[in-house]
């Protein structure tokens, strides 16, 4: 039996930190998953256009951003686990204030100012709960960060699976998300329990200040980290907004092919995140990382050139499995150094989510120009750049 094993049977205490993070990558997208499918119903109740709908949904990349960027003087003072259900239970009440608001008192700044709030608890939220889960994979001696992310996607199916239900039987906007909402924060505070600390005890003397934190960002690892996850997060948040409409204008598909196709995509890129850590383990970040880009650029060049439907299905499951690793990987990097962790990973954090802010609109405005399967030989680019930063994930061997 490995050492990693034996440490993981005889101390149960890790194993139940290991499963509480997973649960709550899960609830984390268990939240998002149960307000997107509910977007259409609230745009009804508003009676929005589909700009006012943008600007609306504007309001969590804006509170994203605020949360980015006070997450490491945030959890620096109240620690990961804190933090963690402090965020998971904000993010759940902006949940809950959605439903409530849309249902009973529809107004459209009230809205935006509650998605503010989903935006930045589910930020700051993101990157305490990869704190703790790199705290946990260092402990117990195995690659982990894959799976946790993959506990993210398969919230965002139940979610997701939730809301089309809700929908489905008419059940009204504010029951929905205020009771899902109100469960969420009653989980949050069940699931904490068995998180432990994710930080490291500070040598006395040792600068701790926002100065020491800020100089994150003049680290040249930390950056190139950060553009392996630009990179991938590009390529996952692409898929997420413009996949299954790029299969519908680019291949003749009808709506429900677009959406099986981007259905094949999830799937893959789960698939990809829970079998990675045995690949990570067995060969290396920098080899599976490559390999892993390699296999993404690749589907989208099936994707953008593929003479047909089968080539281009293909290629998504290969553009799933490959932009799987990126991310999760990414944070476990830059949290090699446990004494410079929580600014490293909301360093690459704030990076990493630039992607899912600008990368729909950036899409989409040239997608009108040139069509959606050309607009993706952006993310071919920034792919392939992520490749070439891959050796940047080598854990250094000062640590």
């Amino acid at each position: 039996m490995t050492d990693s094993a034996l440490r993981d049977r005889t101390d149960p205490a890790l194993a139940n930190w290991r499963n509480a993070v997973f649960a709550v990558f899960a609830l984390s997208g268990f939240v998002f998953a149960n307000w997107a499918a509910r977007v259409p119903n609230i745009r009804d109740i508003l009676e929005a256009s589909t700009q006012e709908m943008g600007i609306l949904i504007l309001g969590i990349a804006i509170g994203a951003i605020i949360g980015l960027v006070a997450s490491s003087h945030v959890i620096t003072y109240m620690g990961a686990t804190k933090a963690i259900r402090w965020f998971l239970a904000t993010a759940a009440a902006g949940l809950l204030a959605l439903g409530v608001i849309a249902q009973f008192a529809p107004s459209y700044w009230v809205l935006f100012a509650a998605l503010m709030v989903l935006g930045a608890g589910n930020a700051i939220l993101d990157v305490a709960m990869n704190l703790s889960g790199a705290a946990n994979e260092r402990r117990i001696g195995k690659t982990l960060m894959p799976m946790f992310h993959a506990g993210f996607s398969v919230g965002t199916m139940l979610g997701a699976g939730l809301g089309a239900l809700t929908e489905q039987l008419g059940v009204p906007v504010g029951a929905h998300l205020g009771v899902t909402g109100a469960a969420v924060v009653v989980a949050a505070l069940y699931v904490v329990r068995h998180l432990q600390p994710a930080e490291e005890p500070v040598a006395p003397g040792s600068a701790t200040g926002w100065r020491t934190r800020l100089t994150s960002w003049t680290d040249p690892r930390i950056l190139v980290i950060g553009l392996i996850i630009l990179g991938m997060g590009f390529a996952e948040g692409t898929a997420n907004d413009w996949l299954g409409l790029a299969m519908v204008d680019g291949y003749g598909l009808t709506n429900p092919g677009g959406a099986a196709v981007f259905a094949v995509f999830v799937t893959a890129m789960t698939a990809g995140r829970f079998c990675g850590g045995m690949f990570l383990d067995r060969f290396g970040r920098v080899p599976v990382l490559a390999g892993s880009a390699f296999l993404a650029f690749a589907g989208l060049l099936l994707v953008i050139y593929g003479p047909s439907t089968p080539f281009a299905v293909v290629g998504v499951v290969l553009w799933g499995i490959g932009a799987s690793l990126g991310f999760p990987v990414g944070m476990s990097a830059a949290a090699d150094d446990p004494k410079r962790a929580t600014a490293n990973v909301a360093a690459v954090a704030t990076i990493g989510y630039t992607a899912f802010l600008i990368g729909p609109p950036l899409i989409g405005l040239l997608g009108d120009q040139v069509g959606l399967r050309s607009a993706f030989l952006v993310v071919l680019v920034l792919v392939a750049i992520a490749l070439v930063a891959t050796p940047a994930a080598r854990k250094p061997k000062h640590l």
